[in-house]
């Protein structure tokens, strides 16, 4: 894995298998997988001899591949696949060899494989996705009632609790789950068609034979195994940047308010950590900053795809060589940016006492719909609007405190006492219903994550 974006908080994280799914032995081993199932589809559909499927089955073992003759022989007539094939074919039994990659083309196979492997790697990102919906539920539960500013636009909107922002976090993420769950029957499909996807070799039995292959790899069938079409390897780069965008976007709020101006939430540390060569006392968001670098890198593969999937006629290696290595690169990012998500949902460190302060930043003045709405039930909302707006200007323009102006228009005065006024200020009085929704989607990811990994067992 050479193409994502690395730095030393890779060492430490667990991919969970997924760089020996990646690697170059774990390739040539499906696509022996691959020609195996294939023989046997033919075999039991009486396309090739059934005693030439055994003998096929036989040979396709990585330990009776010399791959160093393979580059070998890649090397001399510069072919991908085709050295491949001639070292399995001396290998394997001479008249069962006949009936290796029989019917087939070579994209067939690779592409067959690729997917496969996507496949497995797939379900570790469902893992991973899995108990990262379990570490946001523990934060979403544990700070529910941690009242804070909401922020639009840079700036304090109405108060809300910690709980709620990781609520809407596990939203996001199970939407994404869901999506790439539904996408599975379209993006993990083998290819079986030949040359130009019309089974024109195979004929009656070429339709049968790649059902079988998918049923074998547990896989789906092809509608029509052209090799013109990638639109569906374009449409799980798209899931998969998704997916990134979505932890890229924790990622993001932890990276800028750990900022000691900030200093609401941070990664977790482990002692001994270095941040600088030069500046002793540097603490850095690692696992942040590979998230955001990683998502970013992956963005930019997505418009290449679109372009590379527009080639004219049945096949174009300028278009599915580009593919192979579009879809390997995503898998590498997404790996990258989701075991670092995991990690750092799982240590989150946050300030409550910090999230409380900023709150009151503004001394009362984010309440400052609450304070329209109270007063809308005695004189209307449009009155209400006009009164509250000029005093939050009050503040805003000549630096006033929020709760004196309050007090000194008699037309709020005279409709509240001074503790109800001091209470509509309070920003842990007009959070809505935030510790609610925060203890309900903590709920559903729970759920949601255990049916995943009952689902991946």
């Amino acid at each position: 894995m050479g193409r994502a974006l690395y730095d030393s908080e890779s060492l430490f994280v667990d991919d969970r298998g997924i760089s020996e799914l990646l690697s170059e032995n774990e390739k040539f081993k499906t696509w022996l997988k691959v020609e195996v199932a294939l023989a046997q589809a033919q075999a039991e559909c009486g396309y090739i001899p059934s005693d030439a499927a055994v003998k096929i089955e036989e040979s396709c073992k990585i330990e009776n591949i010399d791959l160093e003759e393979v580059f070998r022989i890649k090397a001399e007539i510069g072919h991908g696949f085709v050295p491949f094939l001639k070292v399995l074919n001396k290998v394997c039994d001479p008249e069962a060899s006949k009936y290796i990659h029989y019917g087939v083309a070579t994209q067939n196979i690779q592409q067959t494989s690729q997917l496969y492997i996507a496949k497995k790697v797939h379900y570790v990102f469902l893992d991973f996705l899995a108990d990262i919906l379990n570490n946001l539920a523990i934060v979403a539960r544990e700070y529910k009632d941690a009242v804070m500013p909401g922020r639009t636009h840079s700036r304090h909107a109405v108060p809300m609790t910690y709980g709620y922002k990781v609520a809407t976090w596990i939203s996001e993420i199970i939407n994404c789950v869901e999506s790439l769950i539904e996408t599975e029957p379209r993006i993990f499909q083998v290819m079986m068609g030949g040359a130009v996807g019309a089974f024109n070799s195979t004929k009656e039995v070429g339709r049968e034979v790649q059902d079988l292959v998918a049923k074998k790899l547990e896989m789906h069938s092809m509608r029509v195994p052209s090799r013109n079409i990638s639109s569906h390897k374009e449409e799980y780069i798209m899931k998969l940047a998704l997916v990134c965008n979505s932890l890229h976007k924790i990622a993001e709020e932890v990276y800028y308010t750990g900022m000691e101006e900030i200093g609401e939430v941070f990664e977790p540390f482990k002692e001994g950590t270095v941040g600088s060569s030069t500046m002793p006392q540097k603490i850095n968001p690692k696992l942040s900053k590979g998230i955001i670098a990683n998502s970013q890198k992956l963005y930019t593969m997505l418009p290449a795809g679109l372009y590379s999937n527009v080639r004219l006629y049945e096949g174009d290696s300028s278009s599915y060589m580009l593919f192979d290595g579009l879809m390997e690169e995503a898998l590498q990012l997404t790996a990258e940016v989701i075991k670092r998500a995991e990690k750092l949902t799982k240590g989150l460190v946050i300030n409550k006492e910090k999230l409380l302060e900023h709150a009151w930043t503004n001394k009362g003045l984010d309440n400052s719909e609450y304070v329209m709405m109270n007063l809308a039930k005695k004189l209307g909302k449009n009155k209400a609007h006009e009164i509250v707006y000029e005093k939050a200007m009050l503040v805003e323009r000549e630096g006033k405190n929020f709760l004196d102006v309050l007090k000194e228009e008699t037309l709020i005065s005279t409709q509240f006492s001074e503790a109800e006024i001091e209470a509509m200020i309070c920003p842990q009085n007009y959070i809505g219903k935030s510790v609610e929704i925060a203890l309900e989607l903590a709920d559903f990811a729970d759920e949601k994550a255990k049916k995943l990994k009952d689902r991946l067992r």
